[in-house]
């Protein structure tokens, strides 16, 4: 066996007890000391043993109904992306819904999304939702519209929008917490289905070398209860993965019913931060930015909450004992949130830090503020393979020094944890290191997007495993190979130093948690 940080001269096998490793050296030496003891030998046959991966940030239930729903990942075109639909609706019951999801017309040719009427062409027999690769916009056709109940009159709420065209008509975009009545019309997935997608994206998540994820899954599974029922459940099953789970802030009521605090649960399920939303996404111009969109001036994005709101909201949570987990793209959306947390300092002793999630557009000052506060920043690396070139039209050439800064965050101390946000982008972690260390596309062959933030592959290394670990509060447990540490392993065909168009040929052989082989490649 080879070992991330090991030399083959200081040790080829890793002994593990009860979930922790508890000795690292030469295999011969091992054997003598465990001698007359009823040891399993696990042999990796020269496999490489990386530490194991755990993604920071990520939607489980939102991943597993992925699997179930139209996927447009890979489309380059709007019609291509009607065709799909079109295909599904010929499959699909009269009635119900046609629901889709990871489309970005900024990626097709010409970069154009479908319009209401073409989507009602496609069919004007089932209500279609369609989300954005961002999660932040929406394409509906008009059964959609009749059943959400929203027509031509209906104002916008307060923190999102309807789409509408110069004559003040529907044109089949919905625009941040507008969706709420198109999945409220949408028929509530039973206990099963819930459940269901969860076990299929463990189980994707362990073929994919994921030992552990952190995700926010409340907004899907209804309650704090659900969550930790099927979680139970699946382990019982003998599923080997672990969740670090952000609780949505509208829970943080059942939360104190329920005694749930920071930190609560044990190897496989513990409870995280509060989450909220002080923005929305680039792609769609709902990033609160400090000046206006380059190529929009008319608009800065928007807040999701006023900053009272935030305020109040925050309050609530330090009053509970809680550390917030903020999505904040833009600069005026980290700045609003920064201001929360300096307002309202964590508790003195927390183990678990404060985050800041995306973190995209940044400035000098900001980065100094993160840097003086318990923070972590969860970035996500695949964004820079799907949002460049047209983010720099976004952003203008005046702000692109602190754009996906990560090289500068890590310089700044700042502990930077790695995810995917999947379903929003692809869930292998090898992807997100290769984004990571090449800032370009995996089809792509330049020196990358603001090259001067390229990391190395230990620095990406280090974002989905110690950098997970400290933004859970967990760097005394996980995130390396060491004794005393879970026996937690990605085992891989392949060394990942040196070329890094290594790490999209990479397989995973085996996924190791708290030492149960939680998967085994064919």
């Amino acid at each position: 066996m080879e070992q991330s940080g090991l030399s083959e001269k200081e040790a080829d096998a890793i002994y593990v007890e009860n979930g922790r490793i508890r000795a690292i050296g030469r295999t011969a030496e091992l054997k003598l000391q465990l001698a007359g003891r009823a040891v399993r030998t696990v042999d990796w046959e020269g496999a490489v043993v990386l530490p194991g991966l755990t993604d920071s940030h990520m939607h489980l239930s939102m991943h597993g109904m992925k699997l179930a729903m139209l996927d447009f990942s890979g489309v380059t075109s709007k019609e291509e992306m009607l065709r799909l639909v079109r295909e599904r609706a010929a499959v699909t019951p009269p009635g119900e819904w046609i629901l889709g999801l990871n489309w970005d017309e900024n990626r097709f040719v010409p970069a154009a999304a479908p319009t209401l009427e073409e989507l009602d062409a496609a069919s004007d027999r089932h209500p279609i939702f369609l989300t954005r690769t961002c999660f932040h916009a929406y394409l509906a056709n008009s059964e959609a519209f009749r059943r959400a109940g929203i027509t031509a009159d209906t104002p916008d709420p307060e923190a999102g929008a309807y789409g509408r065209d110069e004559d003040g008509r529907l044109n089949g975009w919905v625009y941040e917490e507008a969706s709420v009545p198109f999945t409220r019309a949408q028929p509530e997935p039973d206990y099963a289905a819930k459940k269901d997608a969860i076990r299929r994206a463990w189980l994707d998540a362990l073929r994919l070398g994921l030992t552990a994820a952190h995700t926010e899954d409340l907004r899907f599974l209804g309650s704090i209860e659900t969550m930790r029922r099927i979680c139970r459940e699946l382990r019982e099953e003998g599923i080997a993965f672990r969740t670090h789970q952000l609780l949505y802030y509208p829970f943080l009521e059942e939360a104190e019913e329920l005694g749930v605090r920071a930190g609560d649960g044990d190897d496989w399920l513990r409870i995280g931060a509060v989450k909220l939303f002080a923005d929305g996404a680039i792609g769609g111009r709902t990033a609160l930015l400090k000046q206006p969109y380059s190529d929009a001036p008319h608009t800065r994005g928007m807040a999701i909450h006023p900053e009272e709101r935030l305020a109040e909201i925050v309050r609530e949570a330090r009053r509970q004992g809680f550390p917030i987990a903020v999505h904040a793209i833009g600069d005026g959306g980290a700045d609003l949130t920064l201001r929360a947390m300096e307002a309202q300092p964590l508790i003195s002793g927390s183990r678990l830090p404060d985050r800041l999630i995306h973190a995209q557009v940044l400035d000098a000052g900001l980065v100094q503020r993160m840097a003086a506060l318990p923070l972590a920043a969860d970035i996500q690396p695949r964004f820079v393979a799907s949002d460049f070139p047209w983010v720099l039209e976004r952003v203008g050439e005046g702000r692109t020094e602190y754009l996906y800064a990560w090289k500068k965050l890590l310089a700044a101390g700042i502990a930077c944890a790695g995810g995917s946000d999947a379903p929003i982008e692809p869930l292998s972690p090898f992807l997100g290191l290769h984004a990571a260390v090449t800032r370009r596309a995996p089809e792509e062959t330049h020196e990358g997007y603001l090259p001067e933030e390229k990391l190395t592959t230990a620095e990406a290394l280090a974002l989905f495993t110690r950098g997970s670990a400290q933004a859970a509060g967990e760097a005394e447990e996980r995130g390396e190979i060491a004794v005393g540490k879970a026996g937690d392993f990605t085992v891989i065909d392949r060394e990942i130093e040196g070329d890094p168009e290594q790490l999209l040929q990479v397989q995973v052989r085996m996924t190791i948690v708290n030492g149960e082989i939680g998967y085994r490649a064919p």
